[in-house]
């Protein structure tokens, strides 16, 4: 695995960019998670390569469209770690919040930071909807990120309230998603985010094409956002 990253940030133009054992710590990551996967779902995905393809360099694809040094991320629904375990492995000056609704999950990801030596990464263990409600969550940090399967509408509200005016929110999606655009733009706005263009990239090795969405945050979200979860899913925002 470890080749196959180091040849994939290379074709990224990341080779240079990242630490030395960068390639060595994210090829580790890869492996104890296949090794964990067999008790814990943790990904669908089981083919070393393709755990390199989709999760590694998929995530590591986002240091093309930002630059995350020494800059404070919250993953939003990070499940296995992606992408911010990536993002924290490949800038060791950012500071990274996991959050997941799974605390088993979130002890794994402590576990795999404690093994590669990891500083900077810090789990939350709550509903997306909740922390960012009161400080220090709300408005605190630079970045927010999410991979999660939900609509930008739905996402939009888990994630906005987190980032500080002037912040990005990133959000990983397929690259048909102009609909999903449209609808979710009027929402995003009241939310206090403005849509700029979008970063589309192919992972290296393969013919997927992926989209970063990116949300400036302008201005401070309204108060009474995120809503509850039930009337997130039953009325998203558009």
């Amino acid at each position: 695995m470890e080749e196959a990253i180091r040849s994939g940030l290379a074709e990224l133009g990341l080779l240079d960019r990242v630490p030395r054992e960068a390639p060595e710590q994210l090829a580790e990551y890869g492996r104890l998670l296949l090794e964990k996967n067999q008790v814990m779902n943790l990904t669908a995905i089981t083919d070393p390569d393709q755990v390199v393809k989709l999760h590694m360099l998929d995530c590591a694809a986002l240091l093309t469209c930002a630059d995350f040094a020494g800059r404070h991320i919250i993953d939003v629904g990070t499940g296995a770690g992606f992408p911010g375990m990536v993002l924290r492995i490949l800038v060791p000056s950012a500071r990274v919040v996991l959050l997941d609704s799974l605390n088993k999950r979130l002890h794994w990801l402590s576990e795999v930071a404690n093994h590669l030596g990891l500083t900077g990464v810090e789990t939350l263990h709550a509903r997306a909807e909740e922390p960012s409600l009161q400080p220090p969550w709300r408005d605190g940090f630079d970045f927010a990120t999410a991979r999660a399967v939900a609509s930008l509408e739905v996402l939009g509200e888990l994630c906005l309230p987190y980032v500080k005016v002037g912040g990005r929110f990133l959000a990983m999606k397929a690259v048909d998603c102009e609909e999903e655009l449209s609808r979710a733009a009027g929402g995003l706005r009241r939310l206090g985010g403005i849509l700029r263009p979008s970063v589309d990239y192919t992972i290296p090795g393969s013919q997927v094409v992926h989209r970063v969405v990116v949300v400036e945050k302008s201005t401070p979200t309204p108060k009474g956002y995120p809503r509850r979860w039930a009337k997130i899913q039953k009325s998203p925002l558009h």
